[in-house]
């Protein structure tokens, strides 16, 4: 990496002490400065990092992104997809998307904090697919921003009648996207996916067990597509959701309570998996923590609901 010049590393020392003195003002300032000279200064728990500023705007948080919710549905689907690194995974899964999704789908990649050059690759996959790949980035890591407060930002991104939300471990062999769309046009359908799950009645709702095709209890976000009205109706996942397959259930309940279907299309849809990083390269600890609580909230507003569950045969 380059190493920042002494006129940056001043500015970046002057916005520090700023910070320790609760001057934010005065710490934004020399942040535009630093910025100006063609450098981005970032915050981490023992002081800052500066890096050469890349050829994207990149802005500072996901409050700065654009909320257009309450904006009219302008296409008929979207594709969103967090990048969080691992940038060979994110080139795989959008240019197989590129290359088998139906040609008015839109992906929407939101990179947080460029991990190990995630956004650039973003940024080279936007340039060469106008029109097809959509690219915002910000300066907050993917620790910093939290996983369901990035959902929820990259779901009021979107203005398509359905929100796809995929991680980048799925890779299409085929058009995967077509038999979900169709799937939404099945009378109160709100979401179909390539996987679901249902609670596990007899164990007492402490566990959930791998269902077929037809209505389940939830679907999980390796690849599903809601209705965009369904999903901002629930606000999206929850904004303390930070791992994942339990975070994809919670959701689902939540999608049900408000009287939605959701359901697995019939058949093998042409998509497998990669290795899923995001839960298979986190420290064991965090990933039963994070799993634990969010599981814990679901259990705490859903459980007994019996009533919300698909009809079981």
């Amino acid at each position: 990496m380059s190493q920042a010049p002494d006129e940056v590393v001043e500015l970046a020392d002057r916005r520090s002490a700023a910070r320790e003195e609760r001057d934010f003002a005065s710490a934004d300032a020399l942040r535009d400065e630093i910025a100006a000279l063609g450098w981005v200064v970032a915050d981490v728990p023992d002081g800052y990092t500066l890096a050469p500023r890349p050829p994207f705007e990149v802005l500072r948080g996901l409050a700065d992104l654009p909320d257009r919710s309450s904006e009219p549905d302008t296409r008929h689907c979207s594709v969103g997809l967090l990048v969080e690194g691992w940038p060979e995974d994110l080139d795989r899964c959008v240019s197989a998307l590129v290359a088998h999704a139906p040609a008015d789908v839109v992906v929407i990649g939101l990179d947080l904090g460029d991990v190990d050059g995630a956004g650039r690759v973003l940024h080279d996959l936007a340039a060469a697919h106008p029109g097809r790949v959509e690219e915002w980035h910000v300066a907050a890591t993917p620790e910093q921003a939290g996983w369901g407060r990035a959902r929820q930002a990259l779901m009021r991104l979107d203005t398509a009648a359905v929100h796809v939300l995929m991680d980048p471990s799925s890779v299409l062999d085929g058009d995967a996207l077509t038999p979900l769309l169709t799937a939404l046009a099945e009378p109160g359908v709100v979401g179909a996916g390539w996987r679901g799950t249902n609670v596990d009645l007899a164990d007492g709702w402490r566990s959930f067990v791998d269902a077929g095709p037809g209505e389940v209890d939830a679907l999980l976000g390796y690849l599903m597509a809601v209705r965009r009205d369904a999903l901002l109706g629930v606000g999206g996942p929850h904004p303390k959701a930070r791992f994942y397959r339990n975070a994809d259930m919670e959701l689902s309940l939540a999608l049900r309570e408000a009287g939605g279907r959701l359901v697995v299309p019939d058949g093998e849809l042409p998509v497998h998996q990669e290795r899923h990083r995001g839960y298979h390269d986190s420290a064991p600890e965090y990933r039963d923590r994070e799993s634990r609580r969010t599981y814990d909230r679901l259990l705490q507003r859903f459980r007994g609901r019996d009533d919300l569950l698909a009809p079981r045969a």
